[in-house]
C-alpha cells in the first residue's frame, strides 16, 4: 500500500464533509420526489467536488467504479443519491487504509511525509 501525500489528506478532510452534505441534501430531495430531475447547477457543483475527490483517491482501485454526474442527461434525484453513496463508500475505504493510530496512540493520516512508524 502506497502512502498518500499530506495534500491528499488535507483535501480529503476539507471536501468529504461537503460530499456528506451534498449526499444528505440529495437524499432529502429523493425522499420527496425520487424521479425529480436534478438541475444543471447542482450537477456542476457536485461534479466540481468529485473532480477534486478523484485526485485524492490517486491510484486507488475503487476509482474504476466511480462516475461523475452526466450533465447532458440530467439524472434523477435517486440516481444522484446512489452515485454519491458509492463515492462515500470508496472514500471511507480509502480512509481506513491511510488513517489510524500510530505508535503514540494518536489518530492521524499516514502519509509520505509522515509514514507509519
Amino acid at each position: 500500500m502506497t502512502n498518500i501525500s499530506e495534500a491528499q489528506a488535507e483535501t480529503y478532510d476539507r471536501l468529504v464533509p461537503m460530499l456528506t452534505a451534498a449526499h444528505r441534501e440529495m437524499s432529502e430531495l429523493s425522499k420527496k420526489k425520487q424521479d425529480g430531475i436534478v438541475n444543471a447547477l447542482k450537477i456542476r457543483n457536485i461534479n466540481r467536488l468529485l473532480d477534486e475527490l478523484v485526485k485524492v483517491l490517486g491510484d486507488d482501485p475503487s476509482r474504476d467504479f466511480l462516475e461523475k454526474l452526466d450533465e447532458d442527461t440530467l439524472p434523477q434525484n435517486s440516481d444522484v443519491v446512489l452515485l454519491l453513496s458509492q463515492w462515500q463508500a470508496a472514500l471511507e475505504q480509502f480512509r481506513k487504509q491511510h488513517y489510524g493510530q500510530d505508535s503514540m496512540y494518536q489518530y492521524r493520516w499516514f502519509t509520505v511525509e509522515n509514514p507509519r512508524s
